[in-house]
């Protein structure tokens, strides 16, 4: 399985919405590694889990500080990720979750507005490579120097209607020759 391609897929919350619909979005991972395809499944929070957690979030503080924030934000993309995880399990997918920062995702410090500066993806390629589908938040990478979480939303190439009237954005993941990686859609 190592020689296969990376395939990169987004879940986006209204995806995620329902136990059911997660168990439905698992089930659309679990069939592309079936089919022999190594699989990074991105996952937003359920529903408008990030909606009410900034709500509360305004009701407790006016002006939240932006690293608060960014933490109690990445808290719905937690839950999805486990969820998930535990529903590729039942179905006999091998499947670990990681946030941004234990994927390799590296941010600049613009806590709510980081930018993505690299991606070290050695422990998720190690669990590809072992054969597990890899589950992470959206919301969340690490700064190198202060290994803090920020907001940082990878921008995928493209966008296709998923079997479940679910958008899922998604490609191939490929790595050139001088370490340049790119999704191609």
């Amino acid at each position: 399985m190592p020689s296969n391609p990376i395939i990169v897929q987004k879940y986006g919350g209204v995806c995620l919405e329902t136990p059911a619909r997660i168990r439905a979005a698992a089930s659309s991972v679990a069939d592309l590694h079936g089919r022999g395809h190594r699989v990074v499944a991105i996952v937003s929070a359920m529903g408008k889990t990030t909606d009410e957690l900034v709500r509360m979030a305004y009701q407790v503080s006016p002006h939240p500080n932006r690293r608060e924030l960014d933490m109690l934000l990445t808290t719905g993309e937690r839950i999805s990720m486990s969820l998930m995880s535990m529903a590729l399990s039942d179905l006999g997918v091998p499947a670990i979750s990681f946030t941004g920062s234990q994927a390799g995702v590296m941010t600049d410090g613009s806590h709510s507005s980081a930018r993505i500066l690299d991606v070290r993806p050695i422990r998720v390629r190690e669990e590809l490579d072992r054969g597990r589908i890899v589950v992470f938040g959206g919301l969340s990478g690490r700064e190198p120097a202060d290994q803090g979480n920020h907001d940082a939303w990878p921008r995928w190439q493209r966008y296709h209607r998923g079997r479940h009237g679910c958008g899922a954005q998604g490609g191939v993941l490929r790595d050139h020759q001088g370490g340049r990686r790119s999704l191609l859609g």
